[in-house]
């Protein structure tokens, strides 16, 4: 039977429905220096009126027109300010349901700026630490469209971009001028499927209206009347960085030509070096429009690109150059090469070091110790090295060489702190030690940990390691002999909380007592589960069982399995456990944990590696190794008791709705699916998806064998689809879904298609994520409960 179902907004059941209006756990952020730290309210899923507000689409961006800054952006509503001792918090006096964006404090920790959101644009705030108190420095003048539209100086001064004026948008015309034309003469350009790109002149015109800004400064002690005059021309600033002293500004600006076929952050750039009266002394860098970069994950731009400031010196430039051309399919024996200019930018760059994998990161530290990663994606390798900035003829000392997939060979990350001017610099106790951060997956679980790395001899001291049976992680170091740490703790049943510990006392005092925010779930059964494939391979997924079912008491239960593959190039790595069962998991927003509340049980998470190890591709064998992965899971779910073979189902989101549909059209293990958001038609996503970095015409076989589109026939069993119909995701057009739902129908199957009037890949608003959900119990009521 069809029918045209269109419907009104439901609600979920209960508890669901209440549960959607309680208020999330708070963030944090800790000052520079750790003396105060302040805990911030997100706010909770706003109505579909706020989603619905007018837009600009351009250039890969969503603009709100009237306030100049993202459209649908995530918003704070509240902050309480807090000391590093046992004192009350102090609830800081905000305006009437206040939207509160880039949070960033001063270096010396004393001011916490912020944007606030009113009804005709963005203002800049700062919150006085000392006197606990908040006011604005602006009015409604930011340009907020892209990027944080302020920066600090190290002498507590702001630079703030401020949109223009006076000068009204361009007016659209009555006509075309004519047709719209694009042309290739011979050139190789592939793109990824963007979205929200550049389609006429007037596009043009908007892109140009909104993105210029012109730059001003403001320190805490004016008044928000002084006359503020701009020190820079109207240009349209991509980022603005000021040099550690806070003497000069990196800038980069974009300018034309622009593209219709690519987002902005591959226009033609050029990066300047600027005093503080808005004058040019260096050009660093000229860039041209980057459409042709190659379809290949290791591929970048070509020229110079990732410029900043070395965070360990007052003002000396580094960049990164591709040595390669940017092109990961030439071979050549190096790829990348780092250099450093200091200040007056008159001599010739340095070559600080070159790499033979592609560059992916430098910590700076001091002149004799940084450290840069390398990494290449085919291979999954990635290098630690210990450079010395100072030295320029001191050779890079390898430090670590590894899978960057194996994930219980991840030694952890070194530790910062901030540095001489405020900037983030690697905290070292002494010449050769750094301290390292780390996860700490292991075969016996996910235990976090702290450990004192000695660069010469490459041996490790652990210092300290998360309890058994709780989620603990080091948040900050505060002394250079690692004393004193921040920590974060959390078990099934208690939320995420900050203390102070001291390790030569072993004592630590609370910070927080965030409580449980769903006090239902305490009682619902969590467990890393593990099982293995047909061919031997590890598996592991968490399980979640409703509060008081016993298997042997009430017998299985109707499931739902909610996927997610991935691929590897080991298949130890593919084995291994990633997880801790002693984190704190409660729903918000579309959760599946939601459907607890009903009477379901829930597999989340089972991993489906997708392995092609040494030259073989995973995607070639994808379907092979997905059915198998899922083929285990429900095996164990049955042997346990847990579900029955007819009472499983299959759901995901984005390429996990891409995996559904393949499991539903090419295995009988599930009775229905649930598919939100995905892609099912390859041949749409024809340069590259997810982890394939082929094209269509490189692998055709491969893309029109793993789209389930191809093979809808197949899927006999019902299907429910959710998508957002303004899905700006690269890939997952909402005509991915129309198009299934549209041969499902054609070929006589059970499908319900549900389109989410302005949302987009993810779903953020009251009446859509109820929506949602309701579609969800209902489906599953009908179909798995049965």
């Amino acid at each position: 039977m069809t029918a045209n179902a269109q419907a009104t907004w439901q609600t979920p059941p209960e508890p669901i429905a209440s549960m959607l209006n309680t208020r999330r756990l708070p963030t944090v952020m800790f000052s520079p220096r750790s003396r105060y730290f302040v805990a911030l309210e997100p706010s909770v899923l706003p109505p579909i009126a706020s989603l619905a507000q007018p837009k600009i689409a351009i250039a890969g961006l969503q603009i709100n027109p009237k306030t100049w800054e993202p459209a649908k952006a995530n918003f704070f509503q509240a902050i309480s300010l807090h000391r590093l001792d046992d004192s009350p918090a102090i609830p800081i006096v905000l305006p009437p349901a206040p939207r509160l964006r880039h949070l960033h404090w001063s270096f010396s920790g004393r001011y916490l700026a912020f944007t606030l959101t009113q009804a005709e644009g963005v203002e800049l705030w700062l919150l006085d630490v000392e006197q606990a108190k908040a006011q604005p420095l602006t009015g409604p003048v930011l340009n907020a469209v892209y990027g944080t539209p302020y920066l600090w100086l190290p002498d507590d001064s702001l630079v703030y971009k401020q949109r223009p004026q006076s000068t009204p948008p361009p007016a659209p015309p009555p006509l075309p001028l004519g047709p719209l034309v694009e042309e290739n003469l011979g050139r190789t350009a592939p793109t990824r499927t963007y979205t929200n790109l550049l389609q006429n002149p007037y596009d043009e015109a908007l892109f140009e209206h909104y993105l210029s800004a012109q730059l001003v400064k403001i320190h805490p002690k004016d008044g928000l009347d002084s006359d503020r005059q701009p020190f820079t021309q109207t240009q349209l600033f991509r980022t603005v960085l000021p040099s550690p002293d806070g003497q000069w500004l990196l800038v980069a600006t974009l300018h034309r030509p622009f593209s219709y076929q690519v987002p902005l952050s591959r226009f033609a750039t050029r990066f300047e070096v600027l005093n503080l009266q808005g004058e040019v002394v260096h050009t660093v860098a000229d860039l041209p429009l980057a459409e042709e970069i190659p379809v290949n994950f290791d591929a970048v731009r070509a020229g110079q690109r990732l410029v900043s400031w070395r965070a360990d010196r007052a003002a000396t430039l580094f960049w990164v150059e591709a040595l390669d051309g940017g092109d990961a399919n030439k071979k050549v024996p190096w790829r990348d090469a780092v250099y450093t200019l200091a200040a007056p930018f008159q001599d010739e760059p340095r070559q600080l070091w070159r790499s033979t994998l592609r560059f992916r990161g430098l910590l700076w530290g001091n002149g004799e110790t940084a450290i840069a990663y390398s990494a290449w994606y085919n291979t999954r390798q990635l290098q630690m090295w210990r450079l010395r900035p100072d030295q320029p003829d001191s050779e890079p000392v390898l430090i670590g060489d590894r899978n960057f997939q194996d994930a219980y060979s991840h030694p952890g990350d070194p530790v910062t702190a901030p540095g001489p001017y405020g900037w983030a610099t690697l905290l070292i106790p002494d010449a050769d030690r750094i301290y390292l951060n780390g996860r700490g997956a292991s075969p016996r679980g996910v235990y976090p940990f702290l450990d004192r790395l000695d660069l010469s001899s490459g041996q490790t001291e652990r210092l300290w390691q998360s309890p058994e049976r709780t989620f603990s992680r080091v948040r900050r170091v505060l002394d250079p002999q690692a004393t004193e740490l921040i920590i974060r703790s959390e078990s099934q049943t208690s939320p995420g909380n900050f203390s102070l510990y001291n390790r030569q006392t072993d004592t630590a005092t609370p910070l927080t007592q965030f409580a449980d925010p769903l006090p239902w779930y305490r009682d619902v059964r969590k467990a890393l589960v593990r099982y293995r494939r047909a061919d031997g391979l590890d598996l592991s997924a968490t399980l979640y069982l409703p509060p008081g079912y016993q298997a042997d008491r009430d017998g299985p239960l109707p499931v739902l399995l909610w996927v997610y593959p991935e691929e590897h190039k080991s298949r130890d790595t593919a084995s291994q456990v990633t997880r801790s069962e002693y984190t704190f998991s409660r729903p918000r927003g579309s959760s599946i944990l939601f459907l607890l509340t009903q009477g379901y049980a829930i597999l989340a998470g089972p991993t489906l590696p997708i392995v092609g190890e040494a030259d073989e591709e995973p995607n070639d064998t994808y379907l092979e190794q997905l059915v198998a992965g899922a083929e285990a899971a429900v095996d164990y779910l049955v042997q346990r008791g847990v579900g029955k073979r007819d009472r499983v189902a299959i759901g995901g989101h984005s390429y996990g709705a891409f995996t559904t549909a393949n499991l539903l059209a090419h295995s009988p293990l599930f009775c229905t699916g649930i598919a939100r958001s995905g892609a099912y038609n390859r041949s749409l996503t024809p340069f590259g998806f997810q982890g394939e970095q082929r094209t269509f015409w490189d692998a055709p076989d491969t893309y029109i064998r793993l789209s389930p589109f191809m093979a809808a026939a197949q899927i006999k069993q019902p299907l429910l689809l959710i998508h957002g119909a303004d899905d700006n995701n690269p890939g997952t057009y909402p005509m991915q879904s129309e198009r299934l739902y549209e041969a499902l129908k054609g070929l006589g199957g059970t499908v319900r298609w549900v389109s989410l009037p302005y949302e987009g890949h993810a779903y953020r608003s009251r009446e859509a994520v109820g929506h949602g959900l309701w579609e969800m119990v209902q489906w599953l009521n009908i179909y798995l409960k049965r």
